[in-house]
């Protein structure tokens, strides 16, 4: 049976992080579908996920969307790699058919996955991401799943989160640490033609990326393939999309200091925004 906590009536899309990346998402989501309501909800206070056990981000990753569900949410998009990795299978099979069946929560690894296969042409592909994500192989086993033909290399990148969320991201240091972990991943597999961005803080970083990534290897971020995927997904499920409200408008919502998140947020925004401080149990 439905929660009868959760309101029936429409509201709006829940974009879901485990601190300030999946803004990146929440970003080319909006710039593909502007005219819908959003709620991005960021769970600065236990942030990084990235080296937290499965069991521990799939129970963090629960209080947020039951919390985004009571917010009004029906359909809650998981701005983040790890939440995406450790947690999203389980909350489809096991959460939703208990807390609620006519509620969607959709992951950023799949729609990715899906685009690389038009890309990479050496059916070579590399992965950027936390050592949380790389150790899960969530993408290896679902770039596997749609296309066996191709290679997956994941390159664990610590530091490279820490350094975009310190504003350090077009420094000496950061730009070091960027062309190691590209020398690293090249190294391993010289056939690689295709970089897939596995962190949503790493577009913050792009320039450094391009300038150590060789010409002919694509970088992929992932903001404008989930967009597109989500675009997708409410034309194909109108019972969804009838359940959002359209009223163009985004509201944060941060489980640490609005103060700090407003002024972190300006890095990957680039404009100003109020965030309200909500609480996690």
């Amino acid at each position: 049976m439905p929660h009868t906590d959760y309101p029936a009536m429409p509201g709006p899309i829940g974009v879901f992080d485990s601190g300030y990346g999946g803004l990146t998402i929440l970003e080319g989501i909006r710039q593909m579908l502007p005219e819908y309501d959003y709620v991005y909800l960021g769970d600065n206070a236990r942030a990084p996920y990235g080296s937290r056990s499965f069991e521990v981000v799939y129970q963090f990753t629960r209080q947020a969307l039951l919390r985004l569900f009571q917010m009004g949410c029906h359909l809650v998009v998981l701005g983040c790699n790890t939440a995406s990795a450790k947690a999203l299978r389980t909350l489809q099979q096991h959460d939703l058919p208990e807390v609620d069946p006519s509620r969607r929560v959709l992951g950023i690894i799949r729609p990715t996955a899906e685009a690389i296969g038009a890309i990479t042409k050496s059916r070579h592909v590399g992965i950027l991401a936390t050592e949380g994500t790389v150790r899960s192989r969530s993408y290896e086993l679902e770039i596997r799943k749609l296309f066996p033909d191709i290679t997956v290399t994941g390159q664990a990148c610590p530091l490279w989160a820490a350094i975009v969320e310190a504003g350090e991201g077009n420094t000496e240091g950061a730009d070091y640490f960027v062309g190691k972990r590209i020398r690293q991943l090249l190294d391993r597999d010289p056939a690689i033609d295709s970089i897939i961005l596995g962190c949503t803080h790493y577009p913050l970083l792009m320039q450094s990326i391009e300038r150590h990534t060789p010409a002919g290897v694509h970088v992929v971020a992932q903001g404008e393939y989930v967009a597109a995927s989500l675009k997708d997904y409410l034309s194909r499920h109108e019972e969804i999309a009838g359940k959002i409200t359209r009223g163009g408008t985004c509201q944060y919502f941060t489980t640490e200091s609005p103060e700090r998140f407003n002024e972190s947020a300006r890095i990957f925004l680039r404009e100003t925004i109020s965030a309200r401080h909500v609480s996690l149990d």
